[in-house]
């Protein structure tokens, strides 16, 4: 139903929410406060923690915080959506429960003021990246995904830990050109959801590209704790009109 006077929806990704950036998870805070509650939907379109290591890590207090801040929003009247990351790709139907939200499957995609809108996190378009590409096909994998969560969560944990630290070792080595979406990954998004507009993550390259007609946002990770701070969200109004902002209220 829409509501008059209220935003149609707004876009965020690439939080990477942990306790030890408080600065970044304080400035999402406000965000979901002062600006998701006033929108009819909100949609995290993925990497919104660190990472995730199971449903079963709900009750950890700093989890606690973003579960409840997220619940807030839903429980005020604003449609929550959550789309998988590569961080974060392990959120299941326990968190989706806790936090009041739905979950996607992507790509997803919404119409509204005569726009066709591809959601996506972004990290299946890096399709040069042949070895992220296999790494993530096995994380995907329904199977390897139940062992995965079958482990006790400080083995979990600890497997995560040294997979950020080699992600982390092999982006070091690793072309600009390589770790962006491709054109041919992101002509065929747009042709198989039959979209005029896509919306993304996962490069941490906030820009707007237009192909042929048809417009390609990305949107900016959050980073308040280090320099240079950033962070920001895309908002799309009834009429179709899309509008990026960043976050001057918390950047010094």
């Amino acid at each position: 139903m829409t509501m008059p006077g209220r935003t149609f929806a707004l876009f965020v990704s690439d939080l990477h929410l942990q306790a030890s950036h408080p600065r970044t998870a304080d400035a999402f805070f406000d965000f979901l406060a002062g600006r998701a509650i006033h929108a009819e939907r909100l949609y995290l379109l993925g990497d919104i923690f660190e990472y995730w290591a199971g449903d079963d890590d709900l009750a950890e207090p700093f989890h606690q915080r973003v579960v409840q801040a997220i619940r807030a929003v839903s429980e005020a009247g604003t449609a929550v959506y959550w789309l998988a990351g590569n961080r974060d790709f392990l959120v299941g139907p326990g968190f989706a429960e806790a936090a009041g939200l739905s979950l996607l499957e992507e790509p997803h995609v919404i119409t509204q003021g005569g726009k066709r809108i591809a959601l996506v996190h972004g990290d299946a378009q890096c399709t040069a990246d042949l070895k992220y590409m296999a790494f993530r096909a096995q994380v995907r994998d329904r199977e390897w995904q139940q062992q995965f969560l079958g482990m006790p969560l400080a083995q979990r944990k600890t497997i995560i830990a040294g997979l950020r630290e080699g992600s982390r070792e092999a982006q070091a080595g690793k072309s600009y050109e390589i770790m962006d979406v491709t054109p041919s990954s992101v002509e065929a998004l747009f042709d198989a959801a039959q979209a005029s507009v896509i919306i993304h993550g996962h490069t941490h390259r906030p820009a707007v590209h237009e192909t042929g007609g048809r417009l390609r946002y990305v949107l900016p990770d959050w980073e308040l704790d280090a320099q240079p701070r950033r962070g920001g969200w895309i908002a799309l109004s009834h009429d179709g009109t899309l509008t990026r902002h960043d976050l001057p209220d918390f950047i010094e």
